[in-house]
């Protein structure tokens, strides 16, 4: 990949030698190298990094704000990269970094809206997720909505809400059903027993929908 398609002529003019910066000196900040080199890779750089010039701290071209991916930069053996300046003192240079930092870590998503972006895109290549943390937000975003049950005014309702909606739920594809804590007892107890019969669990759900189904209807009739 050239320089030019690693830093879009927007950012061009802003160009400087890897080189010749340096990492902020006390950075608290740790940071996945290899999800931000996949960004670069893929996406080129898409907003310049924030470097002090060091007038006032004795620290030239001391990195504030993007030190992970100047390191990442370095890392693919990028030449330059681009920067805005500041020139700031040692005190004014501290707070850039933490709150550079410290506001990532207070914001939050919409996980559906989320779940719904990474879905649409023809890859995930170059946004940080991979197909299992996509798969395991799918999860947590399919959840249904909690089921209120009446009550009688003895807290009976309640607590059939508790043991309806917090023991456990059953899935496949993008289905997802709750169950009780007696079906998770049934089910724990026929897969005990087809792992005892069979010492593996291989196959334990084609015997619960067929064998134990067909058993069932056996004894109805």
């Amino acid at each position: 990949m050239s320089t030019a398609s690693r830093i879009p002529a927007s950012l061009a003019d802003l160009a400087v030698p890897v080189d010749e910066l340096a990492p902020y000196h006390r950075n608290p900040r740790t940071g996945d190298l290899d999800s931000i080199a996949e960004s670069l890779s893929t996406n080129g750089q898409y907003r310049p990094i924030v470097v002090n010039r060091g007038t006032l701290t004795g620290r030239p071209n001391e990195i504030l704000a993007g030190n992970h991916t100047y390191k990442a930069a370095k890392q693919l053996g990028w030449a330059e990269i681009a920067v805005t300046w500041l020139d700031v003192d040692d005190g004014a240079a501290a707070k850039v970094v933490v709150v550079d930092n410290r506001t990532s870590d207070l914001a939050g998503y919409d996980s559906v809206l989320l779940a719904d972006i990474l879905t649409e895109l023809p890859d995930l290549q170059g946004t940080g997720y991979d197909q299992d943390q996509l798969d395991q937000l799918l999860d947590e975003t399919a959840l249904p909505a909690p089921i209120e049950l009446p009550t009688d005014g003895a807290d009976t309702g309640s607590a059939a809400t508790v043991d309806y909606l917090q023991w456990g739920y059953m899935q496949w594809s993008s289905t997802r059903v709750r169950i009780t804590q007696a079906e998770v007892e049934l089910l724990d107890a026929l897969y005990k027993q087809f792992v005892g019969d069979h010492d593996s669990d291989l196959g334990f759900g084609w015997h619960v929908l067929n064998e134990e189904h067909h058993a069932e209807e056996g004894a109805v009739a």
